[in-house]
């Protein structure tokens, strides 16, 4: 039975997505003051994404550093030049709007995308290495990267940023392959499966919750507020484009493309949001903001597509 819902969820998760961030709009009066419980939905589903891997697949992660390197280059490197450029490009006239599209695109990788790995059979330990070392370089990265990009110098607190962390991924990621090395292999992936239903309803609960905080902005819709619209949205699809591709240029196994696809194109918009609005004037913080709207639309989108592929790639 479980299996079963689990197949439907994966199977209507393209669609749910949009619909859950549209409910988040619509009902954001009331979805907003349920941020709280975002932390712990994350922290379950991480734990459940957690459940099939174990400390010896960690290790073997680690001893092939070459994902993880492409996955930072393609994260702080290749992804906000190309937002910078898309910025001036389009906006050049615009400077702040240039900058918020380029730290849409620096800010560290998402936390929900090792939810999305483990929907499409990527490497959970791949993914979970590449959060944890992109979120620890965060203070110093995103600082230097804005100071270089936007001439803008941004502060952040390491330390609330570095406990968050610790409880939504690193404990529920350590207890769930603690879990793993204590059970059978077997016996972790039937709770893994078992568990795995509760984890996709957690998915769209999470995006409508964060997606209430774009609400204010679909107030005074205008011109260039449709123009922001399209372009952040063609910005984030080439993140995942352009991750999808260089995985495949550099040879990488099918699970390995998964987590970079996911890893390359998600965003902390969460945390980048809270960053735009306290650092930066508002007109900065509209881009990135917007960015929510399209990031898990795009990400439900392209777990289509590799289902696509990589079945008719089998039937091959």
């Amino acid at each position: 039975m479980f299996y079963a819902i689990n197949k439907i969820l994966g199977k209507w998760m393209p669609v749910v997505t949009p619909l859950s961030v549209v409910s988040g709009v619509v009902l954001a009066e009331h979805l907003y003051s349920f941020a709280f419980i975002v932390p712990w939905l994350f922290a379950v589903m991480t734990f459940v994404g957690s459940l099939n891997s174990n400390f010896r697949m960690l290790h073997n992660t680690i001893s092939s550093p070459f994902p993880i390197f492409l996955a930072l280059i393609i994260l702080h490197i290749i992804t906000p030049l190309w937002a910078w450029l898309i910025g001036n490009i389009v906006f050049p006239d615009d400077p702040l709007t240039v900058t918020g599209f380029t730290l849409a695109l620096v800010i560290p990788t998402g936390i929900t995308s090792v939810v999305w790995v483990t929907l499409y059979k990527g490497s959970v330990p791949l993914a979970l290495v590449i959060i944890l070392i992109d979120t620890m370089l965060s203070p110093i990265v995103v600082p230097f990267s804005m100071s270089i990009l936007a001439g803008s110098k941004v502060e952040m607190n390491a330390a609330d940023m570095i406990a968050g962390l610790f409880w939504m991924i690193v404990f529920p990621s350590l207890l769930g392959m603690i879990v793993n090395e204590a059970v059978k292999e077997e016996k972790a992936r039937q709770f893994s499966q078992l568990l795995s239903p509760f984890s996709r309803l957690a998915l769209p609960v999470v995006i409508a919750i964060n997606s209430a905080v774009v609400a204010p902005y679909f107030r005074h819709m205008d011109l260039k507020f449709i123009q922001i619209l399209l372009t952040i949205l063609f910005v984030v699809l080439c993140g995942y484009l352009l991750s999808w591709g260089l995985a495949n240029l550099f040879k990488q196994s099918r699970e390995n493309i998964v987590a970079l696809i996911y890893t390359g194109g998600m965003r902390n918009i969460s945390a980048g949001a809270v960053i735009a609005v306290n650092f930066f004037p508002p007109q900065a913080a509209v881009p990135v903001v917007i960015c929510m709207l399209f990031q898990q639309m795009l990400a439900a989108f392209h777990g289509y597509l590799l289902t696509k592929v990589y079945r008719h790639q089998t039937e091959a």
